[in-house]
């Protein structure tokens, strides 16, 4: 399937993120401290730059979405979406950060429930994600928008809680 990122949502313009992007995606990174404690990475260009380009595994290019959601000029929030991964009707969140000015005000549980509800329409039957063990304000922000912890599995860079959420009948 192919995810039409301008329907994503009906509030914020949505686009496609590029290398030109970096400084945008790094000042919001740097006002995320929390997340970047609980990975045990620092922000950095070159961490963002690989982000833009890395996939899972045998996943074309072609299917993944690193898009940005802009309040005019003002970047809300990156999300990193993967059309089909692990499975065919699923999608995967491998990123999603808000802007630290927006935290807090329910803009971002608005953001995935327009995405969710895209999804939805086009009928995937589930979204997938990982977050970080421990993090409370990621499992606290997940478990609110409906994602549930499925399975923990061993990165090199610690525990990673599996979460997902069926939005359709399988």
């Amino acid at each position: 399937m192919k995810i039409e990122i301008n329907q994503l949502s009906g509030k914020y313009t949505v686009r496609k993120m590029s290398e030109q992007d970096i400084p945008l995606i790094y000042s919001i990174c740097l006002n995320n401290q929390q997340y970047y404690q609980y990975c045990e990475k620092q922000p950095s260009r070159e961490l963002i730059k690989n982000d833009l380009e890395i996939t899972p595994p045998g996943l074309p290019f072609s299917q993944k979405y690193y898009i940005g959601f802009f309040n005019e000029d003002v970047l809300i929030a990156v999300l990193d979406l993967y059309d089909g991964f692990p499975e065919k009707d699923y999608a995967y969140i491998g990123f999603f950060m808000m802007n630290f000015e927006f935290q807090g005000k329910g803009v971002g549980s608005e953001l995935i429930s327009d995405v969710i509800g895209y999804l939805k329409k086009k009928d995937y039957k589930v979204v997938r994600l990982g977050i970080d063990k421990g993090n409370p304000q990621s499992t606290h922000f997940w478990k609110k928008n409906q994602f549930e912890v499925i399975k923990e599995v061993k990165q090199d860079e610690g525990m990673i809680l599996v979460a997902e959420r069926k939005i359709c009948d399988i």
